[in-house]
């Protein structure tokens, strides 16, 4: 039966004394004041991840002219980005694993903000090319961390919700990166726009420093004490709220402790698992930061317009993405991760792959029928982190996340540099052509392959093998 929390802990000595009922712990207890600093706290660096992330688009179109770039300039530049995040993705996944997600997240946060620093006083493009390589390894490592440490959190009934809530500034990022240097690279350089996703960026570090381990990792590495007191920290904000609690589930799965082995990801249930989440993320990134990165670009390499225009397109296309984006969060829980995913890569696919049956639109033509696209794309955007993030047990969350992110990092690579040897021989229809080919192979995936973890607890959708 329901209780009242009193002013003390709201978990008894007994239930702390059963080290291993940490999840029980975790799903029945109500969400407070603390959960919401958290996820302010994480959406914060989500954020100016998504601005970091993306300023090199809008950074583009005065440096075409500066530098005297070409197309097979502006690929390698885009794509540096990402080979660096596609390495940070790894390594941080690998260290979130043995060393916890909060240090790691710490150490991500540094690297992409000094990172950012550093590409503002690049003076030359050889410069700014290995810099956005630096900065690409924090960036990446950040987003699969920052998933697994929300989900760990969270309850499983809503818990799609609950994460993608906060993602949604990711979204909100690259609008703003659109927005913001629609007026700040005409008035004040594009040098600005790196210094401004690199110091509120740094503002946030002494912030995550309040944030204690996720006890789900600390019990999977045996430090159950750790654990205990991480929790029971959460349990008196929850208590002195007065907040009402269920009685500790009796029948939910304990922590297992194990210790987390690459090879894992690839044994029974998490063998599919593994390869089907690759391959969505690289059907949907290799679609989305193709034409983010690009859109600016594209419009001024192909339909010639002038640096004010081009960055004005971008922006409608990142304030349509937006749209698509708070979709997702009634989606997720409405008809689950499953649909959503076919209803969304399904509806890119049919919006791009239409350019091969139509002549050269205009350029107003081609902004509406690829901002349709991007639209429906964004739902599968925001909710592949929490998804990955659901579909592997806790010893294996981050490791899995980050790699399956640097597959999305990879096809980011590939994506934003076959644009630039595409373009000039094929022309901008095959451009979005190539990108319906990749959202209807993440179409194909989700139909056959994709796995529902909607309202069901980690442990269970996720055991250990």
């Amino acid at each position: 039966m329901a209780t009242i929390a009193s002013s003390t802990d709201i978990a008894t000595g007994a239930e702390r004394g059963d080290m291993r009922n940490i999840v029980a712990r975790l799903e029945r207890l109500p969400y407070c004041s603390w959960h919401l600093k958290m996820r302010l706290i994480i959406c914060t660096a989500w954020f100016f991840d998504a601005f970091d992330s993306i300023a090199i688009a809008v950074v583009l179109p005065p440096l075409i002219g500066l530098w005297h770039l070409n197309p097979q300039h502006i690929g390698p530049l885009i794509g540096i980005g990402f080979l660096g995040q596609l390495v940070g993705a790894i390594a941080f996944g690998w260290i979130a694993e043995h060393w916890g997600r909060r240090s790691s997240m710490l150490g991500t946060l540094l690297i992409f903000s000094l990172g950012a620093l550093g590409c503002a006083a690049a003076t030359s493009y050889t410069i700014l090319f290995w810099l956005r390589f630096v900065q690409g390894i924090g960036l990446g490592g950040e987003i699969p961390l920052m998933a697994a440490y929300v989900n760990e959190f969270a309850r499983a009934k809503g818990r799609g919700r609950f994460s993608i809530s906060i993602q949604v500034l990711f979204s909100i990022g690259l609008l703003a990166v659109a927005l913001v240097g629609v007026y700040v690279v005409p008035h004040w350089g594009w040098q600005w726009m790196f210094v401004i996703g690199a110091i509120p960026a740094l503002v946030a570090i002494p912030m995550r420093a309040l944030l204690p381990e996720s006890p789900r990792w600390l019990a999977s590495q045996g430090r159950y004490d750790e654990a205990d007191r991480a929790l029971r920290g959460i349990e008196k904000i929850a208590a002195r709220e007065g907040k009402t609690v269920p009685a500790l589930p009796a029948d939910l799965p304990a922590v297992v402790e194990v210790r987390p082995r690459i090879a894992d990801l690839f044994k029974g249930i998490y063998l599919r698992r593994t390869i089907s989440v690759w391959l969505l993320w690289v059907g949907a990134y290799f679609v989305s930061y193709g034409i983010t990165a690009w859109m600016p670009s594209l419009f001024r390499t192909a339909y010639h317009l002038n640096v004010q225009q081009s960055l004005d397109y971008g922006l409608i296309n990142s304030a349509v993405g937006l749209c698509g984006s708070f979709l997702a969060l009634y989606l997720i829980e409405a008809i689950g991760r499953r649909a959503m995913f076919i209803f969304s890569l399904g509806g890119c696919c049919i919006c791009l792959l239409s350019f091969a049956f139509l002549p050269r639109l205009s350029a107003v033509g081609t902004l509406e029928l690829a901002s349709c696209g991007f639209f429906f794309l964004s739902s599968t955007l925001l909710s592949l982190a929490t998804y990955t993030a659901e579909i592997y047990p806790t010893h294996l969350r981050a490791l899995g996340g980050g790699i399956a992110s640097a597959w999305q990092r990879g096809a980011s690579v590939v994506g934003t540099t076959v644009v630039g040897w595409v373009l000039p021989y094929y022309g901008i229809n095959a451009v979005f052509v190539m990108f319906g080919l990749f959202a209807l192979m993440g179409a194909i995936v989700a139909v056959f392959f994709a796995v529902e973890t909607r309202a069901q607890v980690l442990e269970r959708v996720s055991p250990v093998a």
